[in-house]
Order: structure tokens, then sequence, then C-alpha cells
């Protein structure tokens, strides 16, 4: 394999995926696939309670989704957080200028 890359095993909903990972990333994609496959069980789960049969293509899509999203809201408050933590150390830092040239 080019560049230390290996291929590995994943088993996803009953059936294996054979994936090239980069050396030193396999845990990592390993947990990746664990959490999709645990998604998408939820999903196909979800609707067989409900009397809906779902294909493995569309369960992937909703899970994908599911996951997207979940990523992009941690993405916009962690944005968020940021943001307020910058204004606190500007606040922070003003009151701490103002405090020094009352010494002064």
């Amino acid at each position: 394999m080019a560049n230390g890359s290996k291929t590995l095993g994943l088993m996803i909903m009953d059936r294996e995926y054979r994936v090239n990972c980069p050396a030193g990333a396999e845990e990592e994609l390993r947990t990746a696939a664990r959490h999709l496959n645990d998604k998408m069980e939820e999903i196909r789960e979800a609707s067989s309670h409900a009397g809906k049969v779902l294909g493995t293509d569309r369960i992937a899509v909703i899970a994908a989704l599911n996951i997207t999203h979940q990523l992009l809201s941690s993405t916009n408050h962690d944005n968020a957080m940021s943001a307020n933590i910058e204004r606190l150390n500007e606040r922070l830092d003003g009151a701490l200028d103002a405090n020094s040239q009352l010494e002064l």
C-alpha cells in the first residue's frame, strides 16, 4: 500500500467493508465504523417498530444526515463558545489595563 496505509475489514450492518486506512489511524476508523453501525442499527430498529422496512442505502443516508447534523451543531456550538471566550478575554484585558493604569 502507498504511504503506509493498510486495508481494514469493517463490519457495518452485518456486511464487511474493506477500506484503506492510513497507518496509525486504525482504531479511530474502527471507532467511526462502530458509531456508524450503531446509528444505522438504531434507525433500522426504529423504522421496524413503526412498521416500515427501509433499505440499507436509505438507512445509511439517514444516518449520515443525522451524524452530519450533530457534527455541524457541535461545530457551531464550539464556534459560539470560542467567540464568548474571546469577548471575555478582551473584557478581562481591558479591566486589567484599567487596573494597572490606576496603580501608576
